[in-house]
């Protein structure tokens, strides 16, 4: 009997040891399980944090650029919007002036005419003349208008007309840059660059030259033309240093160099 119960008992601490080594077992496969869950979620963390930080480097190569540009570009076009009116006030004073001379002028022609009892030669010519520089002012004004507006292919259109109509103008050079600027406005990036060329060789005493490089420069920009453009600056900045779009120009050619670019 006595032999009987130690044989039980020895199958019985027998049974529990191998209960224990299996439920180890089991626990020791759960752990492994659970640590190659966690190594996935960790795999999968990092590829989507490679994928964002791909789609970051994306934006600050592309658009980024862009928002930057576009901003300087949009005070640029508050400055020459300014700068347009001013020029619209300063036209209209002068035509006023102009008016009122003619005015004195015709009073003075028609007195002599009454006391000499002459015809005064030319009068007619005169007229005429007069009649052709208020039509072109109109002409320019309008065109003018039409670009303030925004309205850039009417623009274009009408600065071209404008040109084709008064090659000789004292506007001519104006005209000039105003159809690349407003082919710039339409995204005809390389004919805005072409226009401006044409400027800078035609009307190389021009007044508007310093803008109208820095408009190729904005064009060579949206073209991905990086160097280009920072040629383009140096150069405006070397040739006018002192013009009034030069500080645009310098901040335009600070911001291109901060950027790295593969």
């Amino acid at each position: 009997m006595r032999l009987q119960t130690g044989v039980f008992f020895c199958w019985l601490l027998m049974a529990q040891s191998a209960q224990a080594a299996l439920f180890d077992d089991t626990e020791a496969r759960k752990q492994i399980v659970e640590q190659q869950k966690k190594i996935l979620q960790l795999q999968n963390t990092q590829q989507t944090l490679e994928q964002r930080l791909a789609s970051v480097e994306a934006v600050v190569k592309g658009q980024g650029l862009v928002d930057l540009l576009n901003q300087n570009e949009r005070l640029t076009q508050e400055i020459s919007q300014l700068k347009g009116q001013l020029e619209v006030a300063t036209h209209n004073i002068d035509t006023t002036q102009q008016r009122q001379r003619d005015l004195y002028g015709d009073m003075d022609s028609r007195l002599r005419k009454l006391e000499d009892g002459g015809v005064v030669a030319g009068q007619a010519t005169k007229a005429e003349a007069k009649s052709v520089a208020n039509t072109e002012a109109s002409d320019y004004d309008a065109a003018l208008g039409l670009s303030k507006a925004g309205k850039h292919k009417e623009a274009f259109e009408a600065f071209d007309k404008f040109l084709q109509n008064y090659p000789a103008s004292g506007r001519a050079a104006d005209a000039q840059f105003n159809v690349g600027y407003s082919q710039f406005m339409l995204k005809n990036y390389k004919a805005a660059i072409a226009t401006q060329q044409k400027l800078i060789k035609q009307y190389p005493d021009s007044a508007k030259l310093p803008e109208a490089m820095f408009n190729i420069a904005n064009c060579e920009i949206q073209l991905s033309q990086i160097a280009a453009a920072k040629k383009t600056l140096r150069d405006l900045l070397k040739e006018y240093p002192g013009s009034e779009i030069s500080p645009s120009a310098k901040k335009r050619l600070t911001a291109l160099e901060a950027l790295k670019l593969n």
